[in-house]
């Protein structure tokens, strides 16, 4: 039995995009995982609905983990702009009462945040960088940001990740479904793409990774040095229309004409930072690894023969 099999780590979200990941690699990593879910509580999920303070309270003084993961939550801005209410729920008040909840059982909480807490004006943002939010799903962010270190400042950790993908069991789970959708779908059309926005996508696989290996730290005698913001992001730039482009070489999609659109494109009503780029010297500062697979190398094992 390994020494990490007396951890207890929840992960929440677990049957999420990134929560899928994360038990996973903690599970590789011989963690004693319960991933909770909403949803899409199956395969041994806890079905848990965090919106329910008394229940989430039962659930957490009931399993007592070392380590909570958050990983629940409302990532699609048109979706938070569209029900407020539902997603300040979700990614701040709950946030800051499972991080009061963490403090109370002794855990240490992490909370996987976004680029987009920042304007994108002046790049690269490091962790002490001043955010200001362009649009209401990066401000709840942040406010959930602040919400959970409010609650327990030295046991509590922030991980700003960029643009996630990796694999799916839902096409929607992803922005990279639709791209890939709308390649198949486009054959032999012309199609403007959004040229404009500087993205830093990066596989859940590295996010996960580094999620787990600060779970480590944050069940040894290094705890000190995991608490507080930190950022974790490729140095690799692409904007929509290049990610289109790797991916319909990839699937051998020829016949497809990409046209780049290089002004800012508003027509669903979200603002988005230009160039929200993060650099990740507090992780390296803590001896967290911040390695992470190209962009078209894992595209290209994930789709190979796909055509």
């Amino acid at each position: 039995m390994s020494q990490n099999s007396q951890i207890k780590v929840v992960v929440t979200g677990a049957s999420g995009l990134l929560g899928r990941a994360v038990v996973k690699e903690a599970k590789r990593c011989g963690y004693n995982v319960i991933g909770t879910a909403f949803r899409r509580a199956a395969g041994g999920l806890v079905a848990l609905d965090l919106t329910n303070y008394e229940a989430t309270k039962e659930f957490i003084a009931s399993e007592r983990p070392n380590a909570i993961i958050h990983c629940a939550v409302e990532k699609n801005p048109q979706a938070a702009a569209a029900n407020r209410a539902s997603a300040e729920l979700l990614n701040v008040t709950v946030s800051g009462q499972l991080a009061r909840l963490a403090r109370e059982a002794g855990a240490f909480f992490m909370y996987v945040s976004t680029e987009y807490v920042f304007d994108g004006r002046n790049p690269p943002y490091t962790e002490e960088s001043e955010p200001n939010p362009l649009n209401f799903y990066g401000q709840t962010k942040l406010d959930g940001e602040r919400a959970v270190l409010d609650a327990c400042p030295a046991a509590a950790a922030v991980l700003r990740v960029p643009l996630l993908y990796g694999k799916t069991v839902d096409p929607a789970e992803s922005t990279f479904g639709g791209i890939i959708k709308m390649l198949d779908q486009s054959r032999g059309k012309t199609v403007e793409v959004d040229a404009w926005q500087h993205r830093f996508p990066v596989c859940i696989d590295d996010v996960a990774r580094v999620l787990v290996d600060m779970t480590a730290k944050s069940c040894s005698d290094k705890r000190a040095d995991i608490a507080g913001v930190f950022q974790f992001a490729p140095t690799e730039m692409l904007t929509r229309y290049d990610m289109c482009v790797v991916l319909a070489d990839i699937l051998k999609i020829s016949d497809v004409t990409l046209v780049p659109l290089t002004e800012q494109q508003k027509s669903d009503g979200v603002e988005r930072p230009k160039n929200a780029q993060m650099s990740t010297g507090a992780l390296e500062r803590a001896g967290i690894n911040v390695g992470y697979v190209p962009f078209r190398q894992w595209w290209s094992q994930h789709l190979g023969g796909q055509t």
